[in-house]
């Protein structure tokens, strides 16, 4: 004989399974779903290759979501893609860059009570997590009005003693890789990647080991953003894994290293060797101070390319000095 079940049971059942009556009539705890993180490669948001994750410990010490422990292999995936996007990102006229640094501030200014919540999750205060997001919208808005100008600023029209123009001028030194600050979760990401990407260069960003939620909803922005895929691209995982990496990879120009150690700073010059990488260490405490930006962060990568120009008949100028 079949047994009918009545809508009292089959709500009962459901109430059950959403985790808030055991049928008894005792409410359970609900288990929340713990949000998987993503990395962010040309523009698109892949798994880790390797299939690990970590779980970052809140303010609480309790686990906040699962976090790509990215791998080798996902530094060459992104570095493929940054030195794809290389040519068009420093082919674009200066302004066009600032229009679209200025995009991505609007984008963060949007969406900075999620930031708030995230960097609160960290453990900081809400003062403290206004306070940084504040200073990360401004300092985007900063080097988007650098684009057009360091051009002007630190390039130069050279003396000779010929009759020739001799010009210097900066230019992009290609795909950088980033190491952010372990101590801030946004604030010195955004300081670090902005000068790089302001100058024409793509790169590869490792976030924050320990406060990477920020790392990772500020990818979404830049996804949303006019930035073209593969300029940024912000991986997760654990920096004595990564560095090496990134310092070693034959088609990445230079690295910016925060908070580099003696032994670090020992392993990335060695390696640096095999390609004439370019490592650069900024000199930064607090990044939430005027020493947190300046224009000579952008040419920290940057090449100066010098041109000789012959003086024809009508040009003017003999050029002797």
């Amino acid at each position: 004989m079949s047994k009918t079940i009545t809508k009292p049971t089959i709500a009962k059942a459901a109430l059950n399974g959403n985790g808030h009556s055991n049928g008894s009539g005792a409410k359970t705890e609900r288990v929340p779903v713990m949000k998987t993180y993503k990395i962010f490669i040309g523009g698109k948001f892949p798994r880790t290759e390797s299939g690990r994750y970590y779980q970052p410990k809140g303010g609480d010490g309790k686990p906040l979501a699962n976090i790509c422990r990215s791998s080798r292999k996902d530094v060459r995936d992104a570095v493929i893609a940054a030195r794809g996007a290389v040519g068009g990102w420093a082919g674009r006229s200066a302004f066009n860059r600032g229009q679209i640094l200025y995009r991505i501030g609007e984008m963060l200014e949007g969406r900075s009570a999620q930031f708030v919540h995230e960097l609160m999750l960290h453990g900081a205060t809400q003062k403290q997590a206004e306070a940084e997001v504040v200073l990360a919208i401004d300092r985007w808005v900063h080097y988007a009005g650098w684009c057009d100008k360091y051009q002007a600023v630190f390039s130069s029209v050279n003396p000779t003693n010929s009759s020739h123009f001799n010009f210097s001028v900066q230019e992009a030194t290609g795909v950088v890789g980033i190491m952010a600050p372990d101590t801030t979760g946004l604030l010195g990401l955004v300081s670090m990647i902005a000068p790089v990407i302001t100058g024409g260069n793509t790169c590869i960003a490792i976030a924050s080991e320990s406060k990477p939620l920020p790392a990772v909803t500020f990818a979404e922005v830049l996804a949303t953003s006019d930035l073209p895929g593969g300029v940024v691209n912000l991986m997760t995982g654990q920096r004595k894994e990564l560095l090496k990496p990134l310092v070693t990879h034959m088609d990445i120009n230079a690295v910016v290293v925060a908070d580099a150690t003696k032994e670090e700073r020992v392993m990335l010059e060695t390696e640096a060797t095999c390609n004439l990488k370019r490592v650069v260490y900024p000199k930064v405490s607090d990044w939430s101070t005027e020493e947190g930006q300046s224009p000579y962060f952008i040419l920290d990568t940057q090449e100066v390319k010098t041109t000789w120009h012959p003086i024809e008949k009508g040009q003017g100028g003999g050029g002797g000095y």
